[in-house]
């Protein structure tokens, strides 16, 4: 279907992205022109911008119903509910109804959608790293969170390996926090002069920048998930609380390969 609008004579680049063959007619000494714009390429257009994906989208969002939004818009629901599933065309009219109920401005259907972070990290894709700086590692880790860009946290799954003779833990400590949840067997925390055990299913929440270290104390390894912040601790000071900046800077894990062999070591540093 197509139909005739009358509009301002307007450059190509101004054009609607939706503009179809132009045929020019009748008298255009006042500087109009007759456009003839394709209907298909129109609704396709509309049909892009998946209008009725995100009125359904706020709709549900305000756990509204078909009915109560066509209460405050004065449409029927069974218009809406052919406008969210796309078989008919909304008019600027009816979606400037739409937008106001859910306070919204009428270019937010028109907008490029933002684009949420989702990342699938898969089990047979993960790289297992030992513990750093010994040539007996008490430990094993696999990063949970490599392929995530400038990510605020780093997430890491962890098997620590049963005591044996001779193997001493190596203590290490970084910048921010460390969150820990043990998963299976039994673990000794070391954190600056105290040992603390820890038993599948406990969880702990420290400072990382004091000195720290893990010892599994069972028969058999003990796995857990642990989780480490870089943001600066925010530490209570009299009536009012204040950031302070521990440590010298971020590091992050990501499989060999990815970086170089100095950037790599640098990386696992902070599960030493």
């Amino acid at each position: 279907m197509s139909k005739n609008i009358t509009s301002p004579t307007a450059s190509a680049s101004s054009a609607p992205p939706f503009s179809g063959q132009e045929a020019t007619s009748g008298d255009q000494s006042n500087g109009y022109r007759n456009l003839h714009v394709d209907g298909e390429a129109a609704e396709s257009f509309i049909a892009e911008k998946r209008i009725g994906e995100r009125i359904k989208h706020l709709r549900l969002k305000k756990s509204m119903g078909l009915v109560e939004l066509g209460r405050h818009t004065g449409l029927s629901a069974s218009f809406l509910s052919q406008l969210e599933t796309g078989r008919v065309v909304p008019t600027l009219r009816n979606l400037a109804r739409i937008a106001m109920v859910f306070s919204k401005d009428l270019s937010y259907f028109f907008e490029p959608e933002p684009r949420t972070l989702f990342r699938m990290h898969r089990r047979d894709e993960r790289v297992r790293l030992p513990q750093t700086g010994v040539d007996d590692p008490s430990y094993f880790f696999e990063s949970l969170g490599y392929h995530v860009p400038d990510r605020q946290l780093d997430p890491y799954f962890a098997e620590f390996l049963p005591l044996k003779e001779g193997r001493v833990p190596r203590a290490h400590q970084h910048a921010g926090c460390e969150f820990l949840y043990l998963l299976s067997g039994s673990l000794d925390v070391r954190h600056g002069e105290l040992t603390h055990h820890v038993e599948a299913g406990d969880a702990i929440y420290f400072d990382a920048n004091t000195v720290h270290s893990y010892l599994c104390i069972g028969k058999t390894p003990a796995t857990a998930v642990i989780v480490t912040l870089q943001h600066p601790l925010l530490m209570s000071v009299g009536s009012g609380s204040r950031s302070i900046q521990l440590g010298t800077g971020k590091v992050r894990s990501v499989p060999p390969g990815v970086l170089p062999a100095a950037a790599t070591r640098k990386n696992a540093e902070q599960m030493q």
